[in-house]
């Protein structure tokens, strides 16, 4: 076993993730969550890929590989799992006493999910000997794919934030409409990505960091919203 490819790639999956967590908890420095309960959700989306990747073998034997339906799926998974994890780990907790805190636990562990796919994506061509496109594949889902992972999860906290002073009722529908929307986006991009050119993958990049940036302005107006009898 080649435990040199291993740890770099190990390296450039979790680096680059952590990197764009530290971006996004800057982000709530106002009241910064237990830095505890930030890593044991991190931690978390990680070990969800486990669960992850059986699940979706089993729905491309169902399916068929490169369908639509496939990447649906894998996207609906993907998204239920990292809301899952998110949910047992801090959103179910009296940790959550604020709406921003939703998004930052999704992203938290979005990243820890990305943190592990990237590494598998980045440990095949390295075992390869082929450096040149593990750095290439590094480079483009640290701004492409792990930003996905952080909008079409953000969208779930988003939707949870805007219900949090609501009934359970409309914060279940919050849940429901937020897993849509994150699987709606998480698709989009995956079909995007793989039958576009090479012009095109960087239209669909764009389209990415400009859903990054409503994100950002989501995530103040988040920051404001208040009880009603406030």
């Amino acid at each position: 076993m080649n435990f040199t490819a291993i740890t770099l790639a190990l390296l450039s999956g979790i680096l680059p993730a952590l990197l764009w967590l530290w971006f996004w908890l800057r982000e709530d420095n106002l009241h910064p969550e237990p830095r505890s309960r930030v890593a044991k959700t991190f931690f978390a989306g990680m070990l969800s890929v486990v669960i992850v990747l059986p699940i979706q073998i089993y729905i491309s034997s169902v399916t068929g590989k490169g369908t639509s339906e496939q990447y649906l799926l894998w996207a609906f998974t993907e998204e239920s799992l990292k809301f899952a994890v998110a949910f047992l780990v801090a959103l179910s907790t009296d940790i959550m006493d604020e709406p921003i805190d939703a998004v930052i636990y999704m992203i938290t562990a979005s990243l820890g999910f990305a943190a592990v796919e990237n590494t598998l994506f980045i440990l095949n061509p390295l075992l390869q000997g082929d450096f040149v496109r593990s750095i290439v594949t590094t480079n483009l889902r640290f701004i492409g794919a792990t930003l996905l992972h952080v909008v079409s999860s953000a969208s779930i906290g988003l939707c949870v934030a805007l219900a949090f002073y609501e009934s359970s009722k409309i914060k279940h529908a919050a849940v429901i409409t937020g897993l849509i929307l994150a699987t709606a986006l998480h698709t989009a991009f995956n079909l995007f990505i793989i039958r576009a050119s090479a012009f095109g993958t960087l239209k669909v990049f764009f389209f990415v960091w400009l859903a990054v940036v409503i994100l950002m302005l989501l995530f103040e107006k988040v920051k404001t919203i208040k009880p009603h009898y406030v």
